[in-house]
């Protein structure tokens, strides 16, 4: 796929919206298809790769096979590489920055992350500690600005956080159980190789997770302060949410299905890659709601995200019920006279669903009803000490964050 790249002005609708300006502009090559794992190595030298460092995660991809595709693949291609393992969900930055440190003056000009949103978000943050010769956590905690990386590029293993073509990586910091993210025009990736076929052997919990995570990419840009300004949009993320969630249920009951694992592997990269949000801001105070709970529980990132947004929903609808009313009738094809029925069922009707895919929707079906000291010390670190507010459909202080908590502690 070529680069895409346009920039659009204000645009006048019919009743008096105006559509925000933006800068859409997507640069990865996605590669996609059965098979097109063979391509890698002419992918990377076609970016002027010579020497490959090739990231991946647990023993997934060395047992399924897919490791030895993507060497031989580099081999054909007469590209030097080296090969490093052990990334976890997650992803940490003691690994990230201890593989900077050991690879700074290997020759290394090009990192590959074989595997899913981890494997690329260290592989995301390696290539700006590589490039910028600096601690890589100085990026995440905003001290230093990226100026560039290295290039980096995707076999996609894992259809969930569409790092593949985002500009986002998030890393935990172990020692403070913070975990940050960086968003940069310079994390795009050069490619993206997506083969459905090598997401067969996830495990159904990791295939819901992926699902889950999809979903509320798309979700935290359908509401914002200016939502609905920009028709286009919505019926782009209404379609997406449709059609992830009946092949998200396709593919837990048939996990060799090549359509549904298609289906879900694309909207996962256009969920992630700032189509579904154009023309509007982006909320995202679930995802901090979330990375809180994973920072300091090592929650998987899917399920962090179903726990928390049932009850910011709560929380947050009165101020635009008629936003949340349209999601349920749109996507959940619910039939509701007055919007505060229809709020109340979209929200039970997303809670259902997940719960359908095995997914927590409160604290308590994942780690566990919590004491209220506990509550407010997730509220403290989620709002940076009281420093911060997070999101944009409604501003949260850390006031708000603890009564969320409060709402989810069941």
């Amino acid at each position: 796929m070529n680069s895409i790249c346009f920039l659009y002005h204000s645009i006048t609708f019919r009743g008096g919206f105006c559509m925000n300006q933006f800068t859409y502009c997507v640069p990865t090559n996605v590669i996609f298809g059965a098979g097109t794992v063979s391509q890698v190595g002419q992918a990377v030298a076609q970016c002027g790769g010579t020497h490959v460092l090739v990231l991946y995660g647990g023993g997934s991809v060395l047992r399924n096979g897919t490791l030895d595709k993507v060497t031989a693949s580099l081999e054909a291609a007469k590209l030097r590489y080296d090969v490093e393992g052990g990334v976890q969900p997650n992803p940490r930055l003691a690994l990230a920055q201890k593989l900077t440190d050991k690879y700074q003056t290997s020759g290394i000009d090009f990192l590959l992350a074989v595997g899913g949103g981890s494997v690329l978000d260290t592989a995301k943050a390696m290539a700006m500690g590589l490039y910028g010769g600096s601690p890589i956590w100085d990026y995440f905690d905003r001290t230093r600005s990226v100026t560039g990386e290295l290039p980096v590029g995707s076999v996609l293993t894992i259809a969930a956080a569409g790092s593949e073509t985002s500009d986002s990586a998030v890393l935990t910091n172990e020692e403070i159980h913070v975990k940050r993210g960086c968003s940069t025009p310079h994390n795009r990736p050069r490619f993206a190789i997506m083969d459905p076929e090598l997401t067969y052997s996830l495990p159904p919990y990791q295939t819901a997770c992926g699902v889950t995570d999809i979903m509320m990419h798309t979700l935290e840009r359908y509401f914002a302060k200016d939502a609905g300004q920009n028709q286009m949009t919505d019926g782009i993320a209404e379609a997406l949410l449709r059609n992830v969630m009946e092949n998200g249920l396709i593919a837990m009951n048939e996990p060799e299905n090549y359509q549904a694992r298609s289906e879900i592997m694309w909207s996962g990269s256009l969920s992630h890659n700032d189509l579904t949000g154009l023309g509007r801001d982006k909320d995202f105070a679930v995802h901090q709601l979330g990375h809180q709970l994973s920072a300091v529980y090592d929650l998987a990132h899917g399920a962090s995200l179903s726990a928390m947004w049932p009850h910011w929903a709560r929380y947050v609808c009165h101020n635009d019920m008629a936003r949340f009313a349209n999601l349920g009738r749109k996507v959940l094809g619910l039939r509701c006279d007055d919007d505060e029925t229809c709020v109340l069922s979209t929200i039970r009707g997303f809670m259902d669903y997940w719960h359908t895919l095995g997914m927590p929707v409160c604290l308590g079906d994942c780690i566990g009803v919590q004491n209220e000291a506990t509550l407010k010390s997730l509220a403290k670190g989620c709002s940076y000490q009281g420093t911060r507010t997070i999101g944009a459909f409604v501003k949260l202080d850390q006031d708000d964050m603890l009564e969320i908590y409060r709402m989810a502690n069941i």
